[in-house]
């Protein structure tokens, strides 16, 4: 049985978030995702997730392909995550390209869906006028 892990923040959630989710889980047979905690949120990305934590890992509980999620609290504890969810494979977005290697034995980074960005959708709501 391959245990497949990632991580991210996965606020407002798109097309491009179920994408990586759904390749990463035909990697395996079990996927295993780590949710930035609002607090580890505000840390490396300076702003409150849209949102919150629990809203965030009901989003992902809620798909066929995730089978269990997890807070991420800490960006130094991945090594620990993939241990201690015995992950054979990690997967992260290809922007992490050669950061993650020699954490297993197996690390894939997954191309970006082109033109989709949780930033972008931020920024184009916070310009919107709403009547």
């Amino acid at each position: 049985m391959k245990i497949i892990i990632t991580f991210g923040t996965f606020d407002i959630f798109h097309y491009g978030h179920l994408r990586i989710l759904q390749r990463a889980k035909a990697l395996g047979d079990i996927l295993v995702v780590g949710v930035s905690t609002d607090e580890l949120n505000i840390k490396k990305k300076s702003r409150t997730p849209v949102f919150s934590f629990e809203e965030r890992r009901a989003i992902l509980e809620g798909l066929t392909c995730v089978d269990y999620v997890f807070p991420e609290e800490s960006l130094d504890l991945k090594h620990e995550y993939i241990k201690k969810y015995k992950a054979d494979i990690l997967v992260m977005g290809d922007d992490w390209k050669g950061k993650f290697d020699g954490y297993t034995d197996d690390v894939v980074y997954f191309e970006r869906t082109p033109e989709i960005s949780t930033t972008h959708y931020i920024n184009m709501l916070a310009h919107t006028k709403y009547e």
